[in-house]
């Protein structure tokens, strides 16, 4: 398979960031496989160049608020592709700040059920200072969700610590038939979302590790390190299961949407962020890998800097790349080669602390080439400054 790589040009390219930066509208398809919080600054700093960024995200988040919901309706988790779809949209548009604050608000999590409960049914009227200030439509079309929440809502669910972002865009999934795509399209039309976001797969499933010492988490949220203590032992393989207490391998697959949105993209980004759990989890479905394989974009991996991933305990650079690789190509491990998916590290070995050197003699057997280049700043460090990558990944598509 011949990958079409991007002429030769300056990284970044002046030229080709001033052409994105007067007309974003007509920007690159840059698509990337992320979860969590990492890509909000990068996202902000996206939107001032291309309106057409893909984010596919997963959505087995499995702790904090997104739990509750997610038990209480088996459903996806919501809170990462709401977050995503806040950071892309238009935030000059009239009514969207007071929005972003609706969205971000949450409840407290010592507060009284039955107070809890007012306080919604006031938002539901329209009366609570959060929603009054929000011009129609999307007044109207957020008391509805809620209206719709409430009452698809069990008399158990417990109120505390929810986001309303969350409640709202879990009223408008559970009226839609369970679809997603109707209720990020509605909300990404009236905030003007400035690109496109989709959870990798419409299911409800749990993250399973395994680790080298023969422990097995159940969970996405164990695994981060965030709501629990960090692994002490390497990942040996993770994978999607339906049941928590028989925890198999799932068949999963993605549906063919997915499969023309990933065949879409100029260029295919495995960004920084939790290795695992963000960033392999979105290519654990079927068809994700050969999706990815047939479209000949240029493919680039991002490795985290300064050891801040607690899911690569043990893990060098190296062992990232042959994991994600290993991954991409577990639809047709024969057929598919490293190439096929991978043809770019992007790194800034000046700045950062990346567990131990790339083979780049090995790597380059393989056709995947090492761009070295300052992605760390002195207010960014030990983290990628936005600023200096977004120009790298128009310079590139």
């Amino acid at each position: 398979m011949k990958i079409r790589i991007p002429r030769t040009v300056s990284l970044p390219s002046p030229l080709i960031l001033e052409r994105y930066r007067r007309t974003p509208e007509l920007g690159p398809k840059v698509l990337f496989f992320s979860g969590g919080s990492a890509l909000k600054d990068t996202s902000l700093e996206l939107v001032r160049y291309t309106h057409n960024s893909i984010h596919i995200i997963t959505p087995f988040d499995s702790g904090g608020s997104s739990a509750l919901l997610r038990e209480a309706f088996h459903m996806p988790a919501i809170g990462d592709v709401r977050n995503r779809l806040l950071a892309l949209a238009d935030r000059s548009l009239h009514g969207n700040p007071e929005i972003f604050r609706l969205f971000a608000h949450r409840f407290p999590p010592d507060g009284d059920p039955e107070n809890l409960a007012g306080e919604l049914e006031k938002m539901i009227k329209g009366e609570h200072e959060l929603v009054s200030c929000i011009p129609d439509p999307m007044r109207k079309i957020i008391r509805h969700n809620l209206y719709l929440f409430r009452g698809f809502m069990p008399h158990s669910f417990d109120l505390r610590k929810a986001s309303l972002g969350n409640l709202i865009l879990s009223g408008g999934y559970l009226d839609n038939r369970r679809n997603f795509d109707t209720i990020i399209y509605i909300f990404s039309k009236l905030v003007q979302v400035r690109g496109t976001v989709r959870p990798v797969v419409n299911k409800y499933l749990h993250l399973i590790t395994e680790l080298e010492d023969g422990s097995v988490i159940i969970g996405q949220h164990n695994l981060t390190g965030k709501e629990s203590s960090p692994i002490s032992s390497k990942v040996k393989k993770i994978f999607l299961s339906s049941s928590r207490e028989n925890p198999f391998p799932a068949d999963v697959r993605i549906r063919n949407k997915m499969k023309e949105m990933i065949g879409e993209a100029d260029l295919i980004c495995y960004p920084m962020g939790s290795f695992w759990s963000s960033l392999v989890a979105n290519l654990l479905p079927s068809g994700a890998g050969s999706a990815v394989a047939a479209n000949l974009c240029p493919k680039l991996f991002i490795p985290n800097t300064g050891g801040k991933d607690p899911e690569t305990f043990g893990m060098t650079l190296m062992e990232q790349v042959e994991q994600l690789t290993e991954y991409l190509r577990k639809d047709d491990p024969r057929k598919l080669s490293v190439k096929d998916v991978l043809n770019f590290i992007v790194i800034d070995s000046r700045n950062g602390d990346y567990g131990g050197d790339a083979d780049t003699d090995l790597l380059k057997q393989q056709g995947v080439e090492i761009i070295d280049i300052p992605l760390i700043s002195p207010e960014s460090r030990p983290y990628i400054d936005e600023k200096l990558l977004v120009p790298v990944l128009l310079s590139l598509a």
